[in-house]
């Protein structure tokens, strides 16, 4: 029997609320039948959603896979949890005025976590995260042909075990099963900042659907891997930052934190296909001081907006992902925009997207050939206020982007492995753009009135991350060479899944030498951008020059090869004179550590253990 049929048959279920539940379980039922709906050839962007948005109207070269658009938009709506409370906790008394706050009434269902239960003055803790990822693993166990495993995949810097819940229909839950069984991964990943609450409880409403619920479908064509909670340190002191101090958010290059090591490496094992990166930001105090308006969107939206993006990928976020996902969070009521910030001086009337630097998690994944998106709800900095509003919300984007994916499992299929080949084929090749920035509009801000609450135009400076600006760029090399010394670089680079070969014998290499031509002080206010360091000194700030000559390579140093699919994040972790370089942040002791291979080398190498 049909699902929405057999809800219209459940005796003594009250018409109102029938109703109101079918409504909400007929998106899901689509998309399990979503598999039949035909579905046309690539449709070209229909508009510019933003200053400096992808503008492409070309269909892929006839060599690329057929990439399509859905004869219908999926709009996937946050489910109803099977407990539900009568009545949400109460909330603080809004830093603004009663006008805003009305604005952002709480949603028609009230979301239960052990977090969010009445008269909880604190967030689901460690042991109860914990717990109920246990429990729903063990519920989702009991499903036919339905496996799912609590995965640990590190420990915090004060020792908390980091954990996943895988869910599958394949023959296991180990990531070599997930990896033949062919289906596309997605990697949702909660609290990075330890004060962004609502990120985490939303993502174990999600495993609970997932598990014994109504998002259980989506199983049928996709794998999920669930981290509700990637800086336990943080969330249990309230604190954005890990236990020393670091800003783990923007440490997806260069790995130096232990808990970025552990989500780099679930993601190299795991392989997702889609990663999906849930935070909150700010709402109080700086706008208001600077621009006299309130943040007014329940979302704020980013992909991945990196240097050396594989085309076809920087598509399939536009079209495959985030205009569903607009479509999604408006058919609940919500509202959305791009993500941005504005800096602390009030003279600054900027806007800035997220930027072009690859150490966050989506631009780190966007260089690994994965679909990699940011979601911000507004509250970072508001306790419980909302609270139920921001998880609804987290729920709705989240739910959004598993129907996607299921929907899009075949396409998916087709454009990875074309993308990684394509990437693999570039060695030796063409210009690789090393730096760059965004590009500077301007743009009409909607935000709210403090006093009223109307909605309110503020123009702003808006530096946007959808058109970068190329500021250097250098031939693509055939590699890298790296000297015996440089152990710790190989080792964040084999954490990435980066291939990385012994030289067996020594060798001669022709290659292009790096000079320092000149240096300067730190830029303390881009540091500053990059979240808290942990007492690590700032990057070093240098101009190099290109020498070319032969690289003697001694049996023991490493070589690069950029013919793999992740050539792109080799290019952005060695070339030295960016802030986000290997070398600038010394995980290369020199810059005679470090070498391009400018021709094809004939050198015997091995694989490292």
């Amino acid at each position: 029997m049909p699902l929405l049929s057999a809800m219209n048959r459940i005796p003594g279920l009250p018409l109102k609320k029938r109703a109101r539940v079918v409504a909400m379980i007929a998106p899901i039922a689509l998309l399990a039948a979503c598999g039949s709906v035909p579905l046309p050839p690539w449709l070209p962007p229909v508009s510019q959603p933003a200053p400096g948005s992808p503008t492409s109207s070309q269909a892929p070269a006839t060599s690329a896979p057929v990439l399509v658009e859905p004869a219908v938009v999926v709009q996937t709506s946050p489910v109803l949890p099977p407990s539900v409370v009568a009545n949400a906790p109460a909330e603080a008394p809004a830093p603004y005025s009663a006008a805003v706050a009305a604005r952002f009434p709480a949603p028609p269902v009230v979301y239960s976590t052990p977090g969010l239960q009445p008269g909880r003055t604190s967030f689901s803790s460690q042991d109860e995260v914990h717990n109920w990822l246990r429990d729903q693993a063990a519920a989702l166990s009991r499903s036919v042909g339905v496996k799912a495993a609590l995965v640990p995949f590190g420990t915090s810097q004060q020792g908390q075990p980091l954990e996943a819940l895988v869910l599958t229909r394949g023959a296991g839950t180990d990531p070599a099963a997930l990896v033949e069984g062919g289906r596309p991964t997605v990697l949702l990943v909660g609290q990075q900042h330890g004060d962004e609450p609502a990120g985490g409880e939303a993502l174990l409403v999600v495993a609970r659907e997932l598990a014994q619920g109504l998002l259980q479908p989506v199983l049928e064509r996709i794998n999920v891997v669930i981290v509700p909670r990637a800086n336990p340190d943080g969330a249990e002191r309230g604190e954005s930052a890990t236990a020393r101090g670091q800003d783990m958010h923007h440490d997806h290059l260069l790995l130096n934190t232990p808990e970025a090591q552990a989500l780099a490496r679930l993601a190299r094992d795991y392989r997702p296909t889609v990663v999906l990166d849930a935070h909150e930001y700010p709402v109080t105090g700086l706008y208001q001081e600077k621009f006299g308006a309130v943040p007014k969107f329940d979302a704020l939206l980013q992909y991945s907006s990196v240097a050396n993006l594989p085309e076809f990928l920087g598509k399939a976020d536009e079209e495959w992902y985030r205009r569903p996902l607009l479509a999604a969070i408006k058919g609940r009521g919500l509202s959305a925009e791009w993500y941005h910030t504005t800096s602390k001086d009030m003279a600054d009337k900027k806007v800035s997207m997220g930027d072009s630097q690859p150490d966050t998690l989506r631009n780190a994944q966007g260089l690994k050939n994965a679909v990699g998106l940011l979601v911000e709800t507004r509250g970072a900095d508001i306790g419980r206020l909302h609270i139920q509003r921001r998880v609804h919300t987290h729920v709705t984007a989240i739910t959004s982007v598993l129907g996607s994916t299921a929907q899009r499992a075949n396409e998916l299929g087709q454009l990875l492995p074309y993308i990684e080949k394509e990437v693999s084929a570039l060695a030796c090749k063409g210009q690789a753009t090393v730096q760059a920035a965004n590009t500077l509009a301007q743009y009409d801000l909607q935000m709210l009135d403090p006093v009223t609450g109307a909605d309110k135009i503020v123009s702003v400076d808006w530096d946007s991350a959808l058109a970068l600006r190329p500021l250097k760029s250098r031939v693509r090399p055939c590699g890298y060479w790296l000297a015996a010394t440089s152990k710790t670089a190989v080792e964040r680079l084999r954490l990435h899944g980066v291939q990385v070969l012994r030289v067996a014998e020594p060798s001669a290499l022709l290659g292009d030498l790096y000079r320092e031509s000149s240096r300067s002080s730190p830029d303390s206010a881009q540091q500053g951008l990059r979240g808290t360091t942990g007492g690590q000194p700032p990057a070093q700030k240098i101009e190099v020059a290109l020498t070319r000559g032969v690289i003697d390579a001694p049996a023991g140093s490493y070589y690069v090869p950029l013919n793999q699919p992740l050539a792109n994040l080799v290019i952005a972790a060695l070339e030295p004179d960016t802030a986000t370089s290997y070398f600038a942040n010394r995980l290369l002791d020199s810059l005679a550590s470090t070498a391009r291979v400018m021709s094809e080398p004939s050198v015997r190498t091995e694989e490292l253990p």
